[in-house]
Order: structure tokens, then sequence, then C-alpha cells
């Protein structure tokens, strides 16, 4: 009976068999697939300890000033007209707080682009520590 590719007269196959060195690749490719970890997408965070005696009411929610500008040109500083001298001032005054305030910044739908750039860069300046803009949720949806 001759091979393939072989001859029949009782000669030596000059050929190597690949059979055996391909299984033992496949096992090897098998063992190192199942040695590999188990991809984690987690982020580990570490997280506070929950208080059991949270504090009173009063010192959760501190106080908290907000700057209103109008169409009008006006800064508004808890409803109250100030000019930008008397913000660095309040600002000033803020700091020294503790806790330190939340300012809230909310400028009104056709305010001043250029009077709420100097605004923003006042507070900047200043160095308040907690600072946010709200009423953002009023300019979710647009009217056609």
């Amino acid at each position: 009976m001759a091979m393939s590719g072989g001859k029949d007269d009782g000669s030596p196959m000059m050929e190597m068999n690949t059979t055996p060195l391909i299984d033992v690749m496949l096992v090897l490719l098998i063992m190192f697939i199942i040695t590999i970890p188990v991809a984690n997408h987690a982020v580990n965070i570490d997280l506070p300890a929950p208080n059991p005696n949270p504090p009173p009411p009063d010192q959760i929610d501190p106080i908290k000033n907000k700057i209103v500008l109008t169409p009008e040109g006006q800064i508004l500083w808890n409803g109250t007209q100030i000019n930008e001298g008397e913000l660095v001032r309040n600002l000033e005054a803020t700091k020294n707080i503790d806790p330190a305030p939340e300012l809230q910044y909310e400028p009104e739908a056709q305010a001043s682009y250029d009077l709420s750039a100097k605004v923003l860069n006042i507070i900047k300046a200043s160095g308040v520590s907690k600072f946010g803009f709200v009423g953002n949720e009023k300019y979710r949806s647009f009217d056609k």
C-alpha cells in the first residue's frame, strides 16, 4: 500500500509527520487561553462609609447665594441689584464663611454675553470654592 506522495518501493519516507506537532500546538494554545485572566471592566472606588448620625438639616443645606443676570444688564445678588465692585466685595466676604456658601449662577435667557463673561471672570478670580450653574433646565427644549 502506498501512501499519498510516497513510493511503494520500501524506502523510508523523507517527509516529517506534522500531525503530532499540530496536536501539541493546539493543546498548548487551549491551555494558554484557559490561563488568561477574565477581563474585568470594574472601576474600584473607595466610597465613604455611611454616617449613622447625619448632621442637622441646617448644616446639610448651608447658605446659598444666587447671582442672576438680567437682559437689562443688571447683576442681582439674592434679588438685590449690585454693581461689579459690590460683587467682588460680596464674593470676598463669602470666602470667610464656614461652611462655604454655595454660589448659584443663573443668567436669564436674553442676558448680555459680555456681562456674563465679565461676571464669570470675577467669580473665577475670587477663588470661590462652591459654584454651580442653575436654571439650565428651562432651556432644555427649543421652540420652533
